[in-house]
C-alpha cells in the first residue's frame, strides 16, 4: 500500500456485469485511496473498460456496489459521476475539429462560464499544470499530444477527486510522456487520485503506487508495480510465461519497395500532406516509421496501399512502377496493407469474418473463379486466420463489430500476413492489444521478414519499433527523416526525430 496515500476514496465491492455470452466483470473488488495512482491491468477483454465505465456512470453493474468517500455510489449517468468528482480522459478523443479549444471544453461542462472567462481559466490551469494551451486555436490544427491536453484540461477544470486515464500515452512522444507524468505527479501531490490503464508496463512501474490485475473479468492479483519487472506484470496479466519475439537470421536481399520524392495532398480533412518522402526497403528488412499521430502516417499508408495514387515512378515494387495502380493491382504485385483504423477501414463492421477475409484476400488467395466466389475456400481461409492468430470468437459467421478491438486487430493482421506477401505495410500493428497478443503479432511480422518479405511498420509504440525494426525513420508534419540503423539509436535521438528537431537529416531526394 502507498504509505503517502490518504483515506479510502472509492471502494468497488463484488461488482459483476454480464452481457449475452460473456461475463465482463465477475465479483470484482478493490479500492483506491486519496492521492494514489492506481493501475488497472489486464489483457484485451479482461474487463477494464467495463469497470471504468461503471465508475463513470456509462453502464450499471448487475450486482455488487460501489462506495465513494464512505457513502453508496451508483451514478446513473456521467454527469452524476462528474458532480461527485470523477473525471475521465478516454483513449479515443471526443473533440470537434472545426471548433476551437475553448468551445470544445465548454461542450464538456454542465454549466460553462462566459467564453472570455473560460478562456482565461483554460490558460491559467493549463500553465499551472505544465500543459500550456491556446484556447483560441482550432482543434483540427492541433497535434495529437495537444488534443490530449484539451481532454485533460477539460477534466482538470472540474477539480476532480478521481481522474481516470485510458491509454493516455499512446499518442505522445517520449518528451511529451515526461511532461504528462510531471502533471500527474503534481495532481497526486495535491491529493487527486488517478486510475491509470495502460499496456506500457514500464510506465506503470514508473508512475503507479498500486496495481489491480484483471484476467477474464476477475481480479487475479494486486501488487506494487515498482517491486515487479515488466515481464512479471505481463505474465500476471496473461497467466502464462511470455517469450519475447525472436529474430530469425535471414539475408537481406534486393530492394522490394522503393519510394522516391513522394509528395501528396492529404485527402483527409485536417490531414497532413506528404512532402518529399524517399526510402527503400529490401527483402528481409523491417523499416520502422515512428511519429506522433497526425503527422502523415495515415496518408503514407494510403499512398503505399494504392488507395490514393500518384505518378507511376514515385512508388516501385521490385523495380516496377506502381504509383498509379490501385490496391487490387498492388496486391497482385505482392503488396498487402493493414490500416490503423480497424473497424470501418480494415474491416467492414456488419460483415462476417468470412466476408471480411474475402475483402482483401480474394486476389492473393484465389477466392474467386470466373466471377464466382469460392465460399468454402473463403471460410477455410477465415478459419485458418482465427486459429493461427488465436482470435477469440465463436466462429467465422460472427460480424466484425462483435469482436473486441484486440481480437479484431489479430484477425486483420493475420488476414494480411497469411497471404504470402512480398511487401507488407502495417500501421499500428499492436494498437490496443495486450502483451501476449502483441508478442505473437510481432513474431509473425519477424517471421514474414525472415521468409524474405520487405516490411514497413508505422507505429507510435517506440518499444515495438526498437524490438522488431532493422532501420528507423520518423514522420513529422508530412516529412520523413532519412532511415538509420536501429542499433545505437538513443530514445532521446528518437524523440527529437519524432518532434521534428532542427538538425535531424530529412530525406527529400533519392530512394
Amino acid at each position: 500500500m502507498n504509505a503517502n496515500a490518504g483515506a479510502e476514496l472509492l471502494r468497488i465491492d463484488g461488482v459483476t456485469k454480464a452481457y449475452p455470452g460473456v461475463i465482463a466483470n465477475s465479483d470484482v473488488s478493490f479500492s483506491i485511496r486519496e492521492g494514489e495512482v492506481h493501475a488497472l491491468l489486464g489483457e484485451n477483454g479482461a474487463g477494464k473498460s467495463t469497470l471504468v465505465k461503471m465508475i463513470y456512470g456509462l453502464i450499471k453493474p448487475d450486482s455488487g456496489h460501489m462506495v465513494w468517500r464512505g457513502e453508496a455510489y451508483a451514478p446513473a449517468k456521467p454527469s452524476m459521476a462528474r458532480t461527485a468528482g470523477v473525471a475521465m480522459v478516454f483513449q479515443h478523443f471526443s473533440l470537434f475539429e472545426a471548433l476551437d479549444v475553448a468551445e470544445n471544453v465548454a461542450l464538456g461542462m454542465e454549466n460553462p462560464p462566459p467564453m472570455r472567462e473560460l478562456a482565461a481559466r483554460i490558460r491559467a490551469v493549463s500553465e499551472e499544470y505544465g500543459l500550456p494551451l491556446d484556447p483560441g486555436r482550432m482543434v483540427g490544427d492541433l497535434s495529437a499530444g495537444e488534443r490530449q491536453r484539451v481532454e485533460i484540461i477539460r477534466c482538470l477544470l472540474q477539480s476532480p477527486k478521481l481522474l481516470i486515464m485510458d491509454e493516455p500515452t499512446s499518442v505522445l512522444t517520449p518528451q511529451e510522456v515526461e511532461i504528462l507524468f510531471e502533471t500527474l505527479r503534481k495532481l497526486k501531490a495535491e491529493g487527486t487520485s488517478i486510475l491509470y490503464i495502460s499496456h506500457k508496463l514500464e510506465e506503470i512501474r514508473s508512475l503507479c503506487d498500486e496495481a489491480t490485475i484483471l484476467r477474464r473479468g476477475k481480479v487475479v492479483a494486486t501488487c506494487t508495480p515498482r517491486e515487479k519487472t515488466a515481464r512479471e506484470l505481463a505474465e500476471m496479466m496473461v497467466g502464462a510465461t511470455l517469450t519475447p519475439p525472436e529474430r530469425r537470421a535471414g539475408e537481406k536481399g534486393e530492394v522490394a519497395l522503393g519510394v522516391s520524392d513522394l509528395s501528396l495532398a492529404s485527402p483527409i480533412p485536417f490531414g497532413t500532406s506528404l512532402k518529399g518522402i524517399s526510402f527503400a526497403v529490401s527483402k528481409g528488412e523491417v523499416l520502422g516509421i515512428a511519429g506522433v499521430a497526425g503527422n502523415g502516417q495515415d496518408e503514407l499508408l494510403l499512398a503505399l496501399s494504392g488507395e490514393i495514387t500518384t505518378e507511376p515512378d514515385r512508388i516501385r515494387i521490385h523495380s516496377h512502377p506502381v504509383g498509379d495502380l490501385g490496391p487490387v493491382e498492388r496486391r497482385k504485385a505482392g503488396l498487402v496493407a493493414a490500416p490503423e483504423e480497424r473497424l470501418g477501414h480494415a474491416a467492414a463492421p456488419n460483415m462476417s469474418l468470412t466476408e471480411n477475409a474475402l475483402l482483401s484476400g480474394a486476389v492473393r488467395k484465389g477466392l474467386t473463379r470466373n466471377g464466382f466466389i469460392d465460399w468454402a475456400g473463403t471460410e477455410s481461409f477465415a478459419r485458418a486466420i482465427i486459429e493461427g492468430f488465436d482470435v477469440r470468437t465463436p466462429g467465422t459467421h460472427v460480424a466484425a463489430r462483435a469482436l473486441s478491438g484486440g481480437n479484431l486487430q489479430k484477425f486483420v493482421i493475420g488476414r494480411e500476413l497469411m497471404q504470402d506477401p512480398e511487401v507488407i505495410v502495417i500501421n499500428q500493428p499492436t494498437w490496443g492489444v495486450d502483451a501476449a497478443a502483441a508478442a505473437s503479432i510481432r513474431q509473425a511480422i519477424l517471421d514474414r521478414a525472415a521468409a524474405g518479405a520487405a516490411v514497413v511498420v508505422i507505429s507510435q509504440d517506440l518499444d515495438e519499433l526498437l524490438e522488431i525494426a532493422d532501420t528507423f525513420a520518423a514522420l513529422n508534419e508530412g516529412r520523413m527523416t532519412r532511415p538509420r540503423p536501429v542499433e545505437g539509436l538513443s530514445i532521446e535521438e528518437i524523440g527529437l526525430m519524432m518532434g521534428g528537431a532542427h538538425g535531424m537529416e530529412v530525406a527529400h531526394h533519392g530512394a
